[in-house]
């Protein structure tokens, strides 16, 4: 929107006056409409504090989303020494990361701190609660980097009810704190087409309007529910709905109609949120953790694309775009209907927004650094984050958000004693 300023009319000044008054105003318009203009029309893709379906206070209202990264060279909690929970994939230091200085920020909010990651104020709080994630390798990820932060404190029991790799419960038996890990990288049922093909570009059939029962038949009982997907709708998909067909993406088959990943992407996430709505018991909170960015740079995943730096970048270097900014808009906009819906039945569902502090850390993935040298793998891991590494950070919000919602819930107890 423009801006206008209102000169009065000068009519009894000399011409050379008149003309200078003019050009004085014309040159206070410039100053002052073309940066509103630059400002109001700028590509940030980010919601903002008062549209984001959680914004944490201290003292006052404060996104911790929106920030920066700052130097902090002592900001190691873990190593892959005092944590056993690293795969290989994500384990860094293992194999030969030589530089470390990708360890050494931490995230500045704006406008307040972020408290560094405490694990016994974590356990304390979810103490005799259950935390299931939900989705691919990377809420496996963000679930691993927790249990190297929780390792301070102790080690969980594996108390898993099947020997299915996809579906791992740990106890924390002091705490009673269970946490779970769901893989279900489409979030809805999902089958592939050849199981004996390629791991790449495996045609999937997608019924979009089934959650997958992998996590669907278990997850009532949880507290917290955090869900993530991402990477696996770029491949090819057949989508199906009420059994039949309704189109595909990628599928190369003329008699079935083309449709979008962002059409299979936004189903997806509407039939997860709405399974857990329409659940009679369930009473958790459900949490979205925001799209993870990729970093290929020099290429493609598939044709050399690697990601070799070794600190952040500026946000004016690298901004979300493109499908991941179009994937990330599709989630919210999904969690703010079902916000709506769940609000009928006193449910809460909150965004862990990871990804502004994420798009400008191509330093904090494995790339070559997730296996030995001399295996054969050809494939950088670009996607994927080391532990340790900023991916840490995703806990910190965590932490913060379930304080948050502590601090709430102590409000509410105390207005109604005194109300």
């Amino acid at each position: 929107m423009f801006h206008f300023i209102e000169l009065p009319l000068v009519k009894s000044l000399p011409h050379n006056s008149t003309i200078k008054v003019l050009l004085q105003a014309l040159t206070i318009i410039f100053l002052i409409v073309i940066p509103l203009y630059l400002v109001n029309n700028s590509s940030s893709p980010w919601i903002s504090p008062e549209d984001n379906v959680m914004s944490i206070k201290f003292g006052k209202k404060c996104n911790i989303y929106r920030g920066k990264w700052v130097p902090n060279p002592n900001g190691l909690y873990y190593t892959n020494e005092t944590c056993p929970e690293i795969f290989d994939q994500q384990n860094c230091m293992k194999f030969g990361r030589p530089d470390t200085e990708f360890l050494k920020w931490r995230w500045k909010p704006d406008e307040c701190e972020l408290p560094l990651f405490d694990a016994v104020q974590f356990l304390e709080l979810v103490k005799g609660k259950s935390m299931a994630f939900v989705g691919d390798s990377l809420g496996r990820n963000h679930m691993q980097s927790l249990m190297c932060l929780l390792a301070r404190v102790g080690y969980p029991r594996e108390v898993s009810y099947t020997e299915d790799v996809r579906s791992k419960r740990w106890l924390y038996v002091d705490y009673n704190f269970t946490v779970a890990s769901f893989w279900s990288p489409h979030l809805v049922k999902a089958t592939n087409t050849n199981p004996t093909g390629p791991t790449y570009d495996r045609l999937m059939n997608i019924y979009l309007d089934e959650a997958d029962p992998i996590w669907a038949a278990q997850i009532k009982t949880f507290d917290y529910v955090i869900f993530s997907a991402g990477r696996w709708f770029f491949g090819p998909q057949i989508f199906y709905e009420n059994g039949q067909v309704v189109g595909c993406h990628k599928c190369l088959k003329n008699n079935i109609k083309n449709l979008t990943m962002f059409y299979g992407y936004r189903k997806a996430f509407r039939t997860s949120f709405r399974t857990l709505v329409g659940l009679k018991n369930f009473k958790g909170m459900i949490i979205l953790r925001t799209l993870s960015p990729k970093h290929f740079e020099n290429g493609e995943w598939n044709k050399g694309g690697n990601c070799v730096r070794t600190k952040p970048v500026s946000n004016l270097e690298m901004k979300l775009d493109g499908d991941d900014l179009e994937l990330y808009m599709t989630q919210v906009e999904e969690l703010r209907a079902a916000e709506r819906q769940g609000r009928k039945r006193g449910l809460k569902f909150r965004m862990l927004d990871t990804t502004e502090a994420m798009v400008v850390r191509p330093d904090g993935h494995p790339n070559h650094y997730g296996h030995w040298p001399h295996e054969n793998v050809t494939i950088a891991d670009c996607v994927h984050w080391c532990l340790p590494g900023p991916v840490d950070t995703w806990n910190e919000f965590l932490l913060q958000m379930l304080k948050m919602e502590h601090e709430d819930l102590f409000d509410r107890k105390n207005q109604k004693s005194f109300g």
